[in-house]
């Protein structure tokens, strides 16, 4: 793996806050290998728009705090759809399920090792497909 410790750290520290403000389908991969610009990514969802948001800040709030980081760069906040925060050695994507299922990052970077957060499996469980949902909320 090339992902540096300081990185790992960071990492685990943004997944558990994200966590925190209940994400799901968190996971880490080392794309420094694939990518050049940056060693890792960490993805994960939010049921709404204001769950994203939630999750957006938290990771933030997380990161400044324990790490003294703060994102070079964030994009996408005021839509809440899909929200980048560039740190320069890791970028945090956190999206809205049904853009996380269209873009599908998991399947882009699928052949990039994974890196282990040490986060409860609930919280790394795929999100369910979105007409399984529906179907499964139409169901008593």
């Amino acid at each position: 793996m090339t992902v540096p410790q300081q990185t790992l750290d960071a990492l685990t520290v943004a997944a558990h806050a994200a966590a925190e403000k209940l994400a799901t389908h968190i996971v880490a991969v080392d794309v420094a290998e694939r990518l050049g610009l940056t060693d890792a990514f960490l993805i994960a969802s939010g049921a709404s728009e204001r769950q994203v948001n939630a999750i957006v800040d938290g990771v933030e709030e997380a990161l400044l705090v324990q790490s003294q980081l703060k994102p070079i760069r964030r994009e996408g906040r005021s839509d809440g759809h899909w929200v980048l925060l560039d740190y320069g050695h890791f970028v945090v994507h956190v999206q809205h399920q049904e853009d996380r299922t269209f873009y599908a990052l998991d399947r882009l970077w699928q052949d990039s090792p994974a890196i282990d957060l040490g986060l409860p499996e609930e919280a790394t469980r795929p999100d369910p497909a979105p007409e399984a949902a529906g179907d499964a909320a139409g169901q008593h």
